[in-house]
């Protein structure tokens, strides 16, 4: 069973992160990395990508004409989606596993993000009534 699991986190303009102190930000981003290289070794990982922050974000629409319409920057926004992993499962409950494992990536001082992880599972295939 694949599933994406996407990471949210608080907003409020720029991405927070960018004002840790280095070695936070050091400390984040080995987690991310061993997460992903640990998921990858169990042949779990599909792919994972972190994304820019909601002040470089853009909402495209296409007009009548069929060119591109867009809108934003959206830094009001309660919290962005930050990044995701795409994974292949046995089941439900591994995602959630993993997306708890996820939540916990550590913060300012080491402290635990307990980020907030939207985990959907991934339709492969159209449902028998739109085939």
């Amino acid at each position: 069973m694949k599933y994406m699991l996407m990471m949210n986190t608080p907003s409020g303009g720029p991405y927070q992160i960018a004002s840790w102190p280095e070695h936070d930000i050091k400390a984040h981003i080995g987690f991310m990395r061993d997460f992903a290289k640990k998921l990858k070794e169990s042949g779990e990982l599909i792919g994972a990508e972190g994304l820019s922050g909601p002040d470089q974000a853009k909402l495209v629409r296409g007009d009548k004409d069929g060119k591109p319409i867009t809108d934003g920057v959206f830094p009001e926004t309660k919290e962005f989606l930050a990044g995701y992993w795409m994974i292949d499962v046995e089941n439900a409950e591994r995602a959630y596993a993993i997306a708890a494992e996820a939540s916990m990536a550590p913060g300012i001082g080491g402290k635990p993000l307990h980020l907030g992880i939207e985990v959907r599972q991934i339709i492969s295939v159209p449902a028998k009534e739109f085939v």
